[in-house]
């Protein structure tokens, strides 16, 4: 239960970080107005205390670890969001993101 619960953690953290930088982007660079910039700047609050309820106590931990999930989850915004195809090597290397996030925060410890 704990790693389902600290993957749905990263799941919405990825959401709330990608969404509101993205959302700031729009905002910005594609001219959409303070409004969207205001949202953004929101979600990434959001972020900031969604990373706080992961089970692990270890802020360095977290975080590096979640630096691979926005990597991976980047990409699939792209994708999603503004029609991005990510080629092999984007791939291969969000893939290789993923691992080490795995390992960070799931391979056993000793305590």
């Amino acid at each position: 239960m704990t790693v389902t619960r600290s993957l749905i953690l990263f799941a919405l953290a990825a959401f709330a970080e990608i969404g509101g930088a993205w959302l700031i982007w729009q905002g910005i660079r594609e001219h959409r107005g303070w409004l969207w910039v205001g949202a953004g700047v929101a979600a990434l609050g959001v972020y900031g205390f969604v990373a706080t309820l992961q089970p692990d106590a270890e802020f360095g931990r977290i975080l590096a670890a979640y630096g691979g999930i926005f990597i991976a989850g980047s990409l699939l915004w792209g994708m999603i969001a503004d029609g991005y195809r990510p080629d092999r090597w984007d791939v291969i290397g969000a893939l290789i993101c993923l691992v080490g996030v795995a390992i960070i925060m799931y391979m056993p410890r000793a305590v």
